[in-house]
């Protein structure tokens, strides 16, 4: 006669210490990551009347106006590109970074309910806020190869590269999302600087002018900006053209590594009082 089998029993017990990243614990809940990923895209797009369509939508009504302004109006240099393509190239990462640094930031609050009921990796949950975004970047990036084909612009080798820089905005958004989410749980206040700071991000990013009118002295200390290279980054990977690579590129990735590192380490730190605060 078989012996009665004994259930599992998983003790949990709160982190200790300021390096306990528990990054494994993540992958083994990636089935959770999944369903976290999918319910963001339907939330985002549950009863809308345009539906996918704002991905193109929002992107490109912004090219439209940066392109009258800034482009028509204030001349601002496009390094020998036709201005509209200059900006939207640079819109779509930027707006990859800005849906998923708002996302990712409200992620723990708006998510209490789930937080407070079960436990599994918090750090799951701003993940999935910022992969999500990658759907609207997808659909915005068809609109992009129609503007390179209708300008006569074609990618070059370089284009090889271009995965490594949308895993660089996808990084910088996680990085600044995990600070602000953490932050959002303990200080509610957090949530209304997120605006005030993406809009302030948006002129301090090279999207409506090249990063070669930064003078060069400034241009590596301009690389503190994270956003700063991987916008410079997707015009390099797709029109071939770049004023801001090699130094401000470098200082990019440093800062970025820092600033998530730093995060992974802060929101781990916090995560243990997350369901008494939220």
């Amino acid at each position: 006669m078989n012996p009665i089998a004994q259930p599992e029993v998983l003790i949990i017990k709160p982190s200790r210490g300021w390096v306990n990243l528990k990054l494994k614990e993540v992958w083994e809940y990636r089935e959770l990551l999944y369903f976290l990923v999918w319910r963001d895209i339907k939330v985002r797009y549950k009863q809308t009347v345009l539906g996918a369509s704002w991905a193109i939508i929002q992107p490109f009504f912004a090219m439209v106006v940066f392109s009258i302004f800034f482009g028509k109006l204030a001349k601002v240099p496009s390094d020998g590109l036709p201005y509209p393509i200059f900006a939207y190239t640079a819109l779509l990462p930027w707006q990859l970074f800005a849906h998923a640094l708002t996302e990712s930031g409200n992620s723990l609050v708006a998510s209490q309910q789930l937080i407070k009921k079960v436990y599994f990796p918090r750090l799951a949950i701003p993940i999935a806020a910022v992969l999500a975004g990658l759907v609207d970047f997808a659909i915005a990036f068809v609109v992009l190869l129609g503007m390179m084909f209708y300008y006569g612009i074609y990618p070059t080798a370089a284009i090889v590269t271009l995965p490594l820089f949308i895993l660089f905005a996808i990084a910088t958004a996680l990085a600044a999302g995990l600070w602000l989410s953490a932050l959002n749980v303990e200080y509610r206040d957090v949530r209304y600087t997120i605006p005030f700071l993406t809009q302030f991000w948006l002129f301090a990013t090279p999207v409506v002018y090249p990063s070669s009118l930064v003078p060069e002295p400034w241009r590596a200390l301009y690389g503190l900006n994270p956003m700063a290279g991987v916008v410079e980054g997707f015009r390099w990977a797709l029109l071939g053209k770049s004023g801001g690579t090699g130094p401000l590129m470098l200082v990019s990735v440093l800062a970025v590594v820092v600033l998530l590192i730093g995060g992974l380490i802060y929101f781990r730190r916090m995560e243990k009082t997350f369901a008494d605060l939220v």
